[in-house]
C-alpha cells in the first residue's frame, strides 16, 4: 500500500488481485448476495484507492480494507431495507435446461451426485446457521476462520478490545453450536462436511 500511495498503480493491481477473492468471499456471507458483495467489493478498492494519498500504515492493510468493507455492508444493509427488491433465483434452471455455468460446475466436479447433494444440503445449513448470527459476530467467525485473522486484527476491524472479540466469538460459537447440534446428532452434517 505503501507503494500505491506514491503512485506505483501495478502494487495497486497486486493488492486487488490478492484481496478480491477473499474480500467478495466474506462480503457474500455478510449480504448473502453475491452480487452486492462484489459490488461492494468494488466500492471498498476504490474508496483505498482514492484514500492513497493519506494512507498511514497504523495497522495490517487487511484490517484496515475488512474495516471499510464492514462499514460499506452496513450501509448496503440499511439501504436495502429502505428499497424493495426482487430477487431471481439463480440456481433455477432456464427454458432450455441447465445454464450454461451450472452445467459446467456439474461437469467439472467429480462427485458423485448424491454427495454434491450431501456437500450443498451441508453448506446450506451452515449458511442458515451463520445468518441467525448478528452482523458482528458473523463477521468475526468469517475473519476468524476464513481469514485467519487474530483477535487484535480482528479488533481492529471491529473497533472492539482483543477480550470483546474473544468474547464476540465465544457467543457466536454457543449460537452455531445451539442451530448446528440437531443436525450434528444426525449425522448428515459431519458426514457431508468431510
Amino acid at each position: 500500500m505503501l507503494r500505491v500511495k506514491e503512485g506505483d498503480q501495478e502494487a495497486f493491481t497486486q493488492l486487488v488481485t490478492a484481496y478480491q477473492d477473499r474480500l467478495v468471499n466474506v462480503l457474500h456471507h455478510l449480504l448473502n448476495d453475491q452480487e452486492a458483495a462484489e459490488d461492494v467489493a468494488q466500492e471498498v478498492f476504490l474508496r483505498i484507492y482514492r484514500a492513497r494519498l493519506g494512507y498511514v500504515p497504523t495497522a495490517k492493510f487487511s484490517t484496515w480494507l475488512f474495516h471499510i468493507a464492514n462499514n460499506l455492508a452496513n450501509n448496503q444493509r440499511r439501504n436495502k431495507g429502505r428499497r424493495k427488491e426482487v430477487t431471481l433465483n439463480m440456481s433455477e434452471s432456464g427454458p432450455l435446461g441447465p445454464r450454461p455455468v451450472e452445467q459446467l460446475l456439474a461437469d467439472k466436479s467429480g462427485l458423485m451426485p448424491t454427495r454434491q447433494l450431501d456437500n450443498a444440503e451441508a453448506r446450506a445449513v451452515v449458511q442458515a446457521a451463520l445468518q441467525t448470527l448478528n452482523e458482528r459476530q458473523k463477521l468475526a467467525v468469517l475473519l476468524h476462520k476464513f481469514e485467519e485473522m487474530s483477535y487484535a486484527d480482528i479488533g481492529a476491524t471491529l473497533e472492539l478490545s482483543g477480550e470483546a472479540v474473544k468474547s464476540l466469538l465465544s457467543r457466536a460459537r454457543e449460537n452455531l453450536r445451539a442451530q448446528l447440534e440437531p443436525y450434528m446428532k444426525q449425522g448428515s452434517l459431519n458426514q457431508a462436511v468431510r
